[in-house]
């Protein structure tokens, strides 16, 4: 591997120097089948990891019975100038984790932060999530999950600096202290990281170690600038997209405008023509169906070939989605019960007149990231030494190389991953099919047994990207609530109907319970703890579904809050007191985090223009819970979000900076669902979007100030990524329904 100019191998840490040289020129290090792990995940999943290379096993032999995501040199190299560079094992894209686990790590190392950086990690087993034990960005669980690793790790280092200056200095390491990247000695002598880092990385590492009190925290918790923004505010900032290889070609593939369809006739003589195109083939694509692969010398020569392709497909034998269609039969299952959530006594349902029977609907989503998806894939050699490099922006690079090793038929050992950053995702990257670097692979595949040996990047264009799938899976609920003149509820029968995003993904086994998607249903009921039966449909549809930002708090958040908003106002009480009086003691978070973003907006002091009104929701996802108070306004018809405040209990902020940047960017994000045309919708099995024209996501005129504020907390982090979406839209609606006196049922909303 020869790296790129935004990398310098000096910046890696040094136990995978030489590991990295070996591969220069293509050539990339054969490790031995007993190095390649099987690691375990719930019931029966599995998946293939790099281990450590030999040299890297036998320097950390010290460190008997730690596991390598516990030993510093994986994750931290000091190079000779005094730069700290810090290897991170979560895909950066956009969330602000290359700074904040950087910000962990250097707070224990005690280093000098304006001489850290960070850098990406691999499929290496060092990089695990250590929680889940399999490489993931997800699940907001990168601070939640490793901040107390990389706090150990940062530590561990700390006392090999230490104690190799006592070695070199022949004094006790109790005589010795750090600060900010300087070790100093109680006889006054000082030396900086960089001038023991060699010899420090070559003592033992210790097991055990005592971390700081959060009282002695000078990085952490405070409002630190991201690693990244200077590269990304000046344009320099490299993406997946912008991987370069020497003689590279690029690649893009006509995929079946219905979802497993395969071609019936190909007439590629007009492709052929153009200049710069190298092959024209067809090729197997995701969920069974067939596609076309042009490549040629530069993109746009690849998609002026494909659009010159005449191509007829063959849907016998598959489900043709229509959108109108679909909304009817989720309304037919959702008058029956599904598989119980929930089985709460609901026969007051009977014995009262005080109710409210209410439909809601949620269309699919688009991911819709900044960057497009895109993979470069590098084979060399033949046989048995075949080996090969993927360059990719990878939620899931443990899956990811797997499925590039199986579609190039490539001994797993043999694939190298470079993870590179990657403009946005939201779910759209950690794929169990990994069907964009599968088709990569295929195709690279196809191309090599031509004689095309060229490195090929594939790439997919905003509309490939939109209409390709995955998606937010549409959903249906009803509900209907029984309650009394206090508005206690008394009764509440719920139904949910919507696809499983895990049913037959290597998730299902522990995601899956009694049939039901568990992520379809995380949000309903709690803190309220209303007796509920909740009862959940998952039909089959030929259309693939992913998580999406927030997942299924993405619906159930906007069912819950506008529906004991309903509740508080047919009982003419105060939302926030209502909600208060719901939560009664079961939720001092989400107490916190409401009256927190009640004090800060002026909610109930400040007086509003006539023509606006309050809006309030909350709600917990990834163990963070976020308040919103909003006010709105209704002008010509159009909803308008006019200010935000958001009250935001994490536990212990690592970074201001970025909590309030995720909130901001998630409150955006979930504004979008608000806006019509924020949809994907279908008509005879195809996907009628294509790309920002008519697929809405909010501009800067429909945005607000977004105001962030923090509970104060010493406990240990929780997520933040995700938790900002899902209250943001019932809090917009509950203003609404506060201005006209209607209840929207549905995002986007509708008005009329």
């Amino acid at each position: 591997m020869k790296f790129d100019q935004q990398d310098d191998l000096s910046r890696l840490p040094k136990i995978l120097h030489s590991y990295l040289k070996k591969s220069d020129s293509a050539e990339v290090t054969v490790q031995n089948r007993r190095h390649f792990l099987k690691l375990s995940v719930g019931a029966g999943f599995s998946l293939g990891m790099f281990s450590l290379a030999a040299d890297a096993q036998e320097v950390a032999q010290a460190a008997a019975g730690l596991k390598p995501f516990q030993q510093p040199q994986a994750f931290l190299n000091i190079s000779h100038d005094g730069i700290v560079t810090v290897t991170i094992n979560r895909l950066e894209f956009g969330q602000g984790i290359q700074t904040a686990l950087a910000m962990i790590l250097a707070e224990e190392l005690d280093a000098d932060w304006s001489k850290v950086r960070g850098v990406h990690g691999n499929a290496n087993p060092a990089y695990v999530d250590p929680a889940f034990g399999m490489h993931i960005t997800g699940g907001s669980g990168s601070v939640k999950n490793s901040f107390t690793q990389y706090r150990e790790l940062g530590a561990r280092a700390r006392a090999m600096l230490i104690a190799a200056a006592a070695s070199k200095w022949n004094v006790s390491p109790a005589t010795i202290h750090t600060d900010a990247g300087v070790i100093v000695s109680s006889d006054g002598r000082k030396m900086n990281f960089a001038e023991v880092a060699d010899l420090a990385m070559q003592q033992s590492v210790p097991a055990q170690v005592t971390l700081k009190d959060p009282k002695q925290f000078r990085i952490i918790g405070k409002q630190t600038g991201r690693l990244d923004a200077r590269a990304k505010s000046t344009g320099t900032q490299h993406f997946g997209i912008d991987v370069q290889r020497p003689g590279m070609l690029t690649a893009v593939i006509a995929h079946p405008p219905v979802f497993g369809a395969k071609l019936k006739s190909i007439d590629d003589l007009a492709a052929k023509k153009i200049a710069g195109v190298k092959a024209v083939f067809r090729m197997p694509v995701d969920r069974g169906g067939e596609g076309v692969a042009v490549i040629a010398e530069g993109y746009w020569a690849a998609k002026q070939a494909r659009d010159a392709l005449k191509l007829e497909w063959n849907t016998d034998q598959l489900e043709l989605v229509d959108s109108i269609k679909q909304k009817k039969q989720y309304q037919a299952l959702a008058k029956t019960t599904g598989k119980l959530k929930y089985n709460d006594d609901v026969s007051a349902l009977s014995k009262t007149s005080k109710k409210i029977s209410a439909e809601f609907y949620f269309p699919y989503l688009a991911h819709a990231a900044m960057e497009p998806l895109n993979c470069t894939i590098e084979v060399t050699g033949t046989g048995t030494d075949q080996k090969a490099q993927v360059w990719v922006g990878s939620q899931m690079p443990g899956m990811d190389t797997m499925a590039a090793a199986n579609a190039l038929g490539i001994p797993p050992q043999n694939v190298m991953i470079h993870v590179q950053m990657a403009g946005g995702g939201f779910g759209r990257r950690a794929i169990p099919s990994c069907d964009y670097v599968t088709e990569s692979a295929q195709l690279t595949k196809l191309a090599y047994a031509m004689g095309i040996t060229a490195p090929i990047r594939t790439m997919w264009s905003r509309e490939d990207d939109m209409r390709g799938g995955y998606y937010r899976p549409a959903h249906l609920h009803r509900a209907e609530i029984a309650y009394d003149d206090q508005g206690k509820v008394l009764a509440w029968d719920h139904v949910i109907v919507g696809q499983s995003i895990v049913a037959g993904s290597p998730f299902e086994s522990f995601l899956m319970k009694d049939g039901i998607d568990g992520t379809a249903v995380e949000g309903m009921r709690e803190p309220y703890h209303v007796p509920m039966r909740l009862s959940v449909h998952h039909p089959k549809v030929n259309v693939p579904v992913l998580w999406w930002r927030s997942v299924g708090s993405t619906h159930t958040a906007f069912v819950m809050e506008t529906l004991l908003d309903e509740l508080a106002r047919k009982t003419k009480q105060d939302p926030v007191d209502y909600r208060l009086k719901l939560m009664a003691d079961k939720a001092p978070r989400h107490k916190a985090a409401l009256q927190l973003a009640v004090e800060k907006s002026g909610y109930g002091k400040r007086k509003l223009p006539k023509d606006h009104a309050w809006g309030v929701a909350v709600h917990e996802s990834f163990e963070t819970v976020v308040a919103y108070i909003i006010t709105a306004s209704v002008k010509n018809g159009k909803p308008q979000l006019r200010s935000v405040t958001a009250g935001v209990h994490c536990n212990l902020a690592v970074n201001p900076k970025t909590i309030e940047a995720q909130i901001q960017g998630a409150a955006v994000m979930a504004l979008s669902m608000c806006l019509p045309g924020s949809e994907i919708t279908f008509k005879e099995g195809k996907v009628q979007q294509s790309n920002f024209s008519d697929y809405t996501v909010a501009r800067m005129p429909d945005v607000p100030d977004i105001n962030v504020h923090i509970v104060p907390s010493a406990d240990s982090p929780t997520g933040i990524g995700e938790p900002g979406l899902p209250p943001l839209a019932p809090a917009f609606a509950n203003a609404i329904a506060r201005l006209t006196g209607k209840n929207l049922r549905s995002l986007p909303f509708q008005m009329s």
